[in-house]
C-alpha cells in the first residue's frame, strides 16, 4: 500500500499558492520569496514521510508557471527572454538548475518542493506509549532522529556542530514534539530557522570569510547579537581610553 498526499490536500496547496501570488502582484521579488518559502517548506516537510516525489515535481512545475506569470505581469512590455534572464537563474549554487526563481541583487531564491528529501516513517515499537515514563529516552531518541526541514548545506553544518551553537553550547534545534500539520511546520520554519538560527561567517586574517562550509557555522541569532553588542562595547571602551590618554 502506497500512501500519497490526498487530492484535496494538493488542491488546497495549489489554491493557496495561486492566491498568494495574486496578492503579491506589485511587490518585489524578495517579498514573493519571503512569503512563499515557509509555505513550500512547511507543506513539503509534512508530506515527506509518504510517497510524494511525483507530487512534489508536479507542484514545482505549477509553482514555476505561477512565478513566470507573476514576472510577466510585472513587466508587460518586456520580452519573455528578458523576464527569464531577470528572474530565473542558478540562484541555488547547490542545484544545477538555471530555472530557479530568485533575486540577483541578494541571491535569495524560491525553494522547491522536490528539494525536500523523502524520509520514510519509522514504526513505533509495539505497545510503546509516549505517556510511559520508562520509555522517555526512547521517545526522545526518536524525536532527535527527525531531520529538520533545511537544505543539505545547513544540515551538514548541523551535523558537524553536533546540533549545538558554538557560542552558548546549547542545542540549535529543540528536540520537542515535532509539528503535526503543514501549517505548524510552516510556523516552525519561520520561528526556528529564520528567526532563531543564522549563519555566522568567521573572520580570518581580518577579512570576512565566504560561506564555504569550513569557515561558516550556525549560531543562535540571539547569541550573535549578544556577541556583537559586547564587541561594540569593547571598542567603545578602547576609544574612550585612547581619548583620555590623548
Amino acid at each position: 500500500m502506497l500512501i500519497k498526499p490526498s487530492k484535496a490536500a494538493v488542491r488546497r496547496i495549489r489554491e493557496r499558492l495561486r492566491t498568494e501570488i495574486r496578492d503579491l502582484r506589485g511587490s518585489n521579488t524578495r517579498a514573493v520569496i519571503a512569503r512563499l518559502n515557509p509555505i513550500i517548506k512547511g507543506w513539503a516537510t509534512y508530506y515527506r514521510g509518504v510517497v510524494s516525489k511525483r507530487t512534489f515535481n508536479v507542484l514545482d512545475d505549477y509553482l514555476w508557471a505561477l512565478t513566470y506569470k507573476w514576472a510577466t505581469f510585472s513587466h508587460p512590455t518586456k520580452s519573455k527572454w528578458w523576464v527569464s534572464a531577470r528572474y530565473f537563474g542558478k540562484f541555488n549554487k547547490f542545484r544545477n538548475n538555471r530555472w530557479v526563481f530568485g533575486d540577483a541583487a541578494t541571491g535569495a531564491h524560491l525553494a522547491r518542493f522536490s528539494w525536500t528529501d523523502i524520509v520514510r516513517h519509522t514504526l513505533v515499537k509495539a505497545r510503546a506509549s509516549p505517556d510511559d515514563p520508562v520509555l522517555a529516552e526512547y521517545w526522545e531518541q526518536r524525536r532527535r532522529r527527525i531531520k529538520p526541514p533545511v537544505d543539505g548545506y545547513t544540515r551538514r553544518l548541523l551535523i558537524e556542530q553536533h546540533g549545538r551553537c558554538p557560542l552558548c553550547r546549547n542545542e540549535l534545534l529543540s528536540p520537542d514534539q515535532p509539528p503535526e500539520s503543514p501549517q505548524e511546520w510552516e510556523r516552525w520554519w519561520l520561528l526556528v530557522i529564520r528567526q532563531a538560527i543564522v549563519a555566522d561567517y568567521l573572520v580570518h586574517d581580518g577579512r570576512p570569510a565566504q560561506a564555504d562550509g569550513e569557515r561558516t557555522r550556525l549560531v543562535h541569532r540571539s547569541c550573535r547579537n549578544e556577541r556583537t553588542a559586547r564587541q561594540r562595547r569593547s571598542i567603545a571602551l578602547q576609544l574612550d581610553s585612547l581619548q583620555q590618554l590623548a
